[in-house]
């Protein structure tokens, strides 16, 4: 038989994939599932017919190898180094990554990669547990920074203004045991106060007055 002779139908139309997600290792070699959405078209319909056995397949096999490739590229999370990029906190670097990755995968079929990116995203279920508790635990950590952050910064302020207005004249003792009951008085409220009431932020006029009072006390 002649293979010129032989008609193949090739939809030139776009097309989605949406993958099932597969357990892969990240960069740190944390067991995770993701799954992808790709939308694609065959451009070269020579190569979609000839270059592979079968193209569907062939996006199919290589959808879910460039996924193991960028998983094992960055980590699920970035606890240690926020600038590192991340598959949950840099999700357009990490998309950007995937379309790159699929379209020279593609380019031999002739399929042309119109979007790429990741539809699911989450710890295996055998460490989903510990990871959420350790994300708990660095977003109170994070928390109580802010917290201290902006407590040394009001205190700060009240001693300007207590050396300025010669309100107070405290020596480096005083002041330091200020700004340790502060902080700690801070930490203190900002634990017993629930969570439906930790919106309502305490005006920072009030948080001066108070302070003053402690200079005061001390």
């Amino acid at each position: 038989m002649n293979p010129f002779l032989v008609s193949k139908n090739i939809s030139l139309r776009a097309r989605n994939l949406d993958t099932n997600p597969i357990k892969v290792n990240d960069k740190l070699g944390n067991p995770i599932m993701i799954g992808v959405v790709l939308v694609w078209r065959v451009e070269e319909t020579f190569k979609a017919a000839f270059e592979v056995d079968n193209y569907e397949n062939f996006v199919k096999v290589q959808s879910e190898s460039a996924i193991r490739k960028l998983a094992g590229i960055y980590p699920y999370d970035n606890f240690e180094d926020e600038s590192e990029i991340s598959l949950r906190g840099s999700s357009q670097e990490v998309n950007d990554e995937l379309e790159r990755e699929l379209m020279e995968r593609l380019a031999i079929a002739g399929i042309h990669v119109l979007e790429a990116r990741i539809s699911y995203l989450a710890y295996a279920q055998e460490i989903a547990s510990a990871m959420l508790q350790r994300q708990q635990a660095t977003a109170i950590v994070a928390a109580r920074s802010k917290i201290v952050e902006g407590a040394v910064g009001m205190v700060e302020m009240a001693l300007h203004q207590l050396n300025d207005k010669r309100l107070v004249d405290l020596d480096e003792e005083r002041k330091a045991a200020m700004v340790t009951n502060f902080n700690g008085g801070a930490l203190l409220r900002q634990k017993r106060t629930p969570r439906s009431k930790r919106r309502n932020l305490t005006p920072l006029a009030n948080g001066r007055k108070k302070i003053v009072r402690a200079a005061h006390e001390c």
